[in-house]
C-alpha cells in the first residue's frame, strides 16, 4: 500500500535561525524528503536568516552538510542534494536592528505573489521583535504565515503577553502555533481509530474505561540545554504542551468535522474540563523527581546535578500526575500521565486500559483475565496494538491466553515514515491548522499548569531522586499503585 503525494503551490520558506540546532536536525532534512517525494513545485525557495556572516554559496554548504550527516545513507542523493540546495538562500539579519531586513525584502519581492511563511526557530524572547521587523519593511502578503515553536511563555502571563505580542502583527488564522508531537503519524491515527471505526467510539467512555495512561520518556540527560531546562523543568517543557495535547486527542468529544476550528474547539473543552490541581492535592496527585548518576545506554551518566555544574536545584527532570476529566464522558477514569529525563528508554505512548469484565465463566485452572488494552505508540515503532484475550492453541482444556493485535506502521505500510516536521511544514503551506495550537487552547493549558506549580512552592514539595536508567522515583509507582493498577512500561 501506497500513499499519495499531493504537490503544494509554490512557496518561499524564510527560517529565522537558519543556522541553528532545529534547522540544521529537522527543517532542512524534511524540506528535502518533501522534495524527494516530489511535493515541492517550482520555483519554491528556502532563505534562512540569522546574525552569522554567511554567502548564499555558504548557505548552501551548510545545508549539504546538515544533510549529509542527519540523512540515512540511502536517503542521501547527491542530484536531488544538489537540487535542494539550489532553491536555498540567506540574508545575515538582526531582530534588533533594521540590518539586514532591505535585502531580505528585495528577495522576497521577487516571489511577491507565492505563499510565504516565516518560521521562528529561535528563542521566544525575539518573537516579538521578529513580528514587528516583518511588519516595518512590509513584508505581510495576503497569504503570509508565522510559524512559533514552544515554549510559549513560562506560566500564563508571559503566554499571554507573548500572543499579544505576536497578535498586534498578524491574525490569529495566520499564526501556527507548533508542537510536533501533534505532526505524529500515531496522533492522527488515534482520530482514525476513534471516528472512523464503529468498534472503539461506542466504548471510548467511563462505563467501558478504567484508566489512561500517557508516558513520554527519555533516555537522554540535558543535552547543552542546561541553562533553558533548569529554569524550565519537566512540567513545564513537557506536560503543559506535547502531554495535554495528547490528553486532548484521547479525550475530546467528536467534532462535527475535520475542520480545524471544529477539532480544536473540543480540544479546548477538555483542557477547560481538567480538576484543577492545587495546594490542597497536589501531594496526592503529583511527584516530582530529579535523576541521579547511573547507567544509560551501557554506560555510566552524571547526575542532573552534575550535569549541571551548579550544585543545587530543586528542577524536576521527571513529573507524574494523575490527572481527571470532569466531564460526563469520563468521569471516574483517572489519566496517569508521566514524562522525564535519563528513564529507561525513549518512549512516547498512550495506553487505553478498558474495565475488566464483569463477571468470569472460566474456572481458575484457565489461568487469569487480563484487561484489555489499546497502546498507541509514538515512537519508537509507530503503530497500534490491541491485546485480547485468547485460547491457547491445543487439547487439554481451555487455557487462556492474551496476545496482541499488532500494527506497526513499517510493516503495514510500504512507505517511508515521513518525520512530524515534515507534515506540518506543509500544513502552513496548505493554510491547515487542524495540528496546530490555537491561542486560547494555550493559555487554557497554562491555567491548569501555573496552579500546580504555585503548589509546589506553597508547599515546598521537594524532588525525589531516582537512579538514571531507571522508570523514575518509587513515589510515581505508589501514585498508580495504590489505586490498585500499574505503569506499562515495556518497551
Amino acid at each position: 500500500m501506497s500513499s499519495q503525494i499531493i504537490p503544494v503551490e509554490p512557496f518561499d520558506y524564510v527560517v529565522f535561525g537558519g543556522t541553528g540546532d532545529l534547522a540544521e536536525r529537522k527543517l532542512l532534512p524534511a524540506l528535502y524528503h518533501r522534495q524527494m517525494e516530489g511535493q515541492i513545485t517550482e520555483p519554491t525557495r528556502v532563505i534562512g536568516a540569522s546574525r552569522a556572516a554567511l554567502t548564499h554559496e555558504e548557505y548552501r554548504k551548510f545545508a549539504a552538510d546538515a544533510l549529509k550527516e542527519h540523512l540515512k545513507p540511502a536517503e542521501y542523493n547527491e542530484e536531488e542534494v544538489a537540487k535542494f540546495t539550489a532553491r536555498l538562500f540567506y540574508v545575515s539579519v538582526d531582530a534588533k536592528s533594521d540590518q539586514g531586513w532591505d535585502q531580505l525584502k528585495k528577495i522576497l519581492e521577487e516571489g511577491k505573489e507565492r505563499i510565504r511563511a516565516f518560521y521562528l526557530a529561535v528563542g521566544p524572547a525575539i518573537f516579538g521583535d521578529i513580528s514587528e521587523k516583518i511588519r516595518d519593511h512590509k513584508l505581510i502578503t495576503k497569504t503570509t504565515r508565522i510559524v512559533v515553536e514552544k515554549p510559549i511563555g513560562r506560566d500564563l502571563a508571559s503566554a499571554t503577553e507573548l500572543n499579544d505580542t505576536i497578535g498586534k502583527v498578524f491574525r490569529e488564522e495566520q499564526i501556527f502555533r507548533i508542537d510536533h508531537y501533534l505532526g505524529k503519524e500515531t496522533v492522527q491515527n488515534l482520530m482514525a481509530l476513534r471516528f472512523a471505526n464503529a468498534l472503539y467510539e461506542p466504548l471510548w467512555n467511563s462505563a467501558h474505561i478504567d484508566h489512561v495512561q500517557i508516558t513520554v520518556s527519555e533516555a537522554v540527560g540535558l543535552e547543552n540545554r542546561a541553562g533553558y531546562y533548569d529554569k524550565a523543568g519537566a512540567l513545564r517543557d513537557m506536560v503543559q504542551n506535547h502531554i495535554l495535547q495528547l490528553v486532548c486527542f484521547v479525550a475530546m468529544e467528536a467534532p462535527t468535522s475535520m475542520d480545524a476550528e471544529a477539532v480544536r474547539d473540543e480540544k479546548l473543552k477538555v483542557l477547560r474540563a481538567l480538576k484543577p490541581v492545587n495546594a490542597s492535592n497536589v501531594e496526592q496527585v503529583t511527584v516530582r523527581g530529579q535523576y541521579r548518576a547511573g547507567a544509560s545506554a551501557g554506560g555510566p551518566v552524571k547526575g542532573y546535578l552534575e550535569e549541571l555544574e551548579g550544585g543545587v536545584s530543586n528542577t524536576e527532570t521527571f513529573v507524574a500526575i494523575k490527572a481527571e476529566v470532569s466531564n460526563w464522558r469520563w468521569a471516574g477514569v483517572p489519566f496517569y500521565i508521566r514524562t522525564g529525563k535519563r528513564l529507561a528508554g525513549r518512549m512516547s505512548e498512550i495506553v487505553i486500559t478498558f474495565k475488566q469484565i464483569p463477571h468470569s465463566i472460566f474456572d481458575n485452572s484457565a489461568g487469569r483475565i487480563s484487561a484489555n488494552q489499546l497502546v498507541i505508540r509514538l515512537q519508537p515503532n509507530e503503530g497500534v496494538k490491541q491485546s485480547l484475550m485468547i485460547k491457547d492453541p491445543g487439547p487439554g482444556g481451555m487455557r487462556l491466553r492474551n496476545v496482541s493485535l499488532d500494527m506497526s506502521f513499517a510493516e503495514a505500510f510500504d512507505v517511508r515514515n515521513a518525520d512530524a516536521y515534515e507534515r506540518l511544514l506543509f500544513d502552513v503551506v496548505r493554510n491547515n491548522q487542524t495540528l496546530f495550537v490555537r491561542r486560547d487552547e494555550v493559555e487554557a493549558a497554562w491555567k491548569w499548569v501555573d496552579p500546580i506549580l504555585k503548589a509546589w512552592e506553597e508547599t515546598g514539595q521537594q524532588v525525589q531522586g531516582y537512579t538514571a536508567g531507571t522508570w523514575g522515583p518509587s513515589q510515581s509507582i505508589a501514585l498508580i499503585e495504590r489505586d490498585g493498577r500499574t505503569w506499562h512500561d515495556a518497551i
